[in-house]
């Protein structure tokens, strides 16, 4: 029988913790308010990831690791188009297009990067099935999860932190008069260039986060940066009126059950 939950009530830390600890094997599937994750675990370390705002295939992994050029990336994509993960990677070593490590790395750099990013979820519904193993055409690794837990709690702190410092994100941003540097000047990524492309009083930074294809957290840090620089500061968008947002949540469950759910998840992982 499957082990069922909110994040809201079971933290994704406390859920790895368990995982670790028992040695479980099996999938996690997470739902969220506008996305979903999946994580594969064996024996208690993770083996594979997906979530559901990015194509999970072993081409555009590589190319969001910057392994493959976006011209051939495109090429693989249409000339692989239904070859397995597994199949691709041969190909592209034997190719010459990649290295078996450099294709590695980029998976747990992937794999790694969707684990960290549930720690950042409010709230999810979350169902682990035991002994469900991913695709057998995707590539299967061996990552221990003590490093993803200590560093997801590093970034919950992270973003408990942004949240106090930007807390709505329906307010705007503008330059300031006196930057005291010019921002040619200042040596930004490609995704704070993306965001300073934006900035303007008529624009909501909740508009720009989904624009530029950010989480929140990402938003937030970047915004964070560029105020902590003296670059920019926040306003009330142009013509907006005050108004109260409206928070949109998951199913919730009784106050019975929520009191005792802590307790009944951990009984039931440990029996799965």
């Amino acid at each position: 029988m499957a082990l069922k939950g909110n994040l809201r009530d079971f933290s994704f830390s406390q859920l790895l913790n368990l995982i670790s600890l028992a040695k479980k094997t099996g999938t996690l599937e997470v739902h969220g308010l506008d996305k979903d994750a999946l994580l594969s675990f064996k024996g208690g370390k993770l083996i594979y990831a997906q979530n559901s705002r990015a194509d999970n295939g072993l081409g555009a992994i590589l190319a969001r690791t910057n392994k493959l050029t976006d011209k051939q990336y495109q090429v693989i994509k249409d000339r692989a188009e239904n070859i397995g993960d597994k199949e691709l990677g041969l190909m592209l070593i034997n190719s010459n297009y990649v290295t078996q490590d450099e294709i590695l790395v980029s998976l747990k750099q992937e794999f790694v990067s969707t684990a960290n990013d549930l720690f950042t979820w409010a709230e999810g519904i979350f169902q682990f099935e035991n002994n469900i193993k991913p695709s057998p055409d995707k590539i299967s690794l061996l990552i221990s999860l003590e490093n993803i837990i200590i560093e997801g709690s590093r970034q919950l702190q992270e973003k408990e932190r942004l949240e106090d410092e930007i807390p709505s994100l329906d307010m705007a941003l503008r330059f300031t008069e006196n930057p005291g540097t010019n921002i040619r000047n200042v040596n930004l990524s490609v995704k704070e260039w993306r965001v300073v492309s934006f900035i303007n009083p008529k624009n909501a930074m909740r508009q720009i986060a989904r624009t530029t294809k950010l989480t929140e957290f990402e938003f937030r840090r970047i915004v964070y940066s560029l105020i902590q620089a003296g670059l920019v500061e926040i306003i009330r968008p142009e013509g907006s009126k005050p108004s109260s947002p409206k928070v949109s949540t998951l199913p919730v469950e009784s106050t019975d059950d929520q009191k005792s759910l802590v307790n009944r998840l951990i009984t039931r992982i440990r029996s799965l």
